[in-house]
């Protein structure tokens, strides 16, 4: 693969040390790198991960589809959603009668200092009504998570960065990705970046770009509906590394900066995996 030398320098930037971070640069850099790497791809079909690029895998994925295993998911998120609390408020009185909202997320909450998730958004709102709090990855929120997901298709990305203290979480979700860890000092740029499209034993490397948007997904190997911060917990853990505690500031600032590389790109969660 060859980069322009214009290419070159403004990767070289955007993955080098602490520099003052420049979100909108680096989202664009990141889309120029997958336009050299995969000349014949359409960058909007990376909201397809590791699909768009591998045929056969995509046709396997085209056919289960048809008849896909997160229905189950988006059903009992929906009947979660619309079943009031116990002092008579909904969902809707937090999120408003539109569920279809996850394009807004993550979040940076300024009054708060720290980004939300639409995971911890949901539990916010349990919280506030009186009611108690949902385990984080799997389960009901994941599965009110698919039924949001759901709505939100179609809609893109339009997560905001627009304070210093924005900046500084995404810097540090940033810098989360490109920090080695693990017995194996790998970065997550080692296999999304570096080695996409590769094959890593029987399955092929996904690309970062897009990583954020079919998200929750069912997952073949689960047998379930999970969160993306499953799948950071997961990916630490294969590295060798130990995993953090999920919607920590260390995840949600990650989720943070992976989702503002997908910003303009299209929802299609939730998804299906193998």
């Amino acid at each position: 693969m060859k980069w322009t030398n214009l290419t070159a320098l403004v990767l070289a930037t955007v993955f080098a040390g602490p520099v003052q971070a420049d979100p909108e640069a680096e989202r664009l850099a990141l889309r120029s790198l997958y336009e050299q790497k995969f000349p014949g791809v359409d960058l909007e079909e990376f909201k397809n991960g590791v699909y768009a690029i591998d045929e056969k895998m995509r046709e396997q994925w085209v056919e289960m589809e048809d008849f896909p295993p997160y229905e189950i998911a988006i059903d009992e998120g929906e009947e979660l959603y619309n079943t009031p609390f116990t002092n008579g408020k909904s969902y809707a009185d937090c999120f408003g009668e539109d569920p279809g909202v996850k394009h807004n997320y993550p979040m940076f909450d300024e009054a708060k200092g720290e980004v939300v998730t639409l995971e911890v958004a949901i539990n916010n709102c349990r919280q506030e009504n009186g009611e108690e709090a949902l385990p984080w990855l799997v389960g009901e929120l994941a599965e009110i998570s698919a039924y949001m997901a759901y709505n939100s298709r179609g809609n893109n990305f339009e997560i905001k960065i627009d304070s210093p203290a924005a900046i500084a979480a995404y810097e540090h979700g940033k810098q989360f990705y490109y920090t080695r860890r693990g017995q194996m000092n790998f970065e997550c740029r080692s296999c999304h970046q570096q080695n996409v499209g590769y094959m890593l034993r029987a399955e092929r490397i996904s690309p970062s770009l897009g990583h954020a948007t079919h998200w929750p997904v069912y997952r073949g190997r689960w047998q379930y509906i999970g969160n993306i911060q499953k799948r950071f917990q997961e990916c630490n853990i294969q590295v060798r590394a130990v995993p953090f505690e999920p919607q920590s500031e260390e995840y949600r600032n990650l989720e943070y900066f992976l989702t503002y590389m997908s910003n303009g790109m299209e929802l299609n969660g939730p998804g299906s995996r193998r």
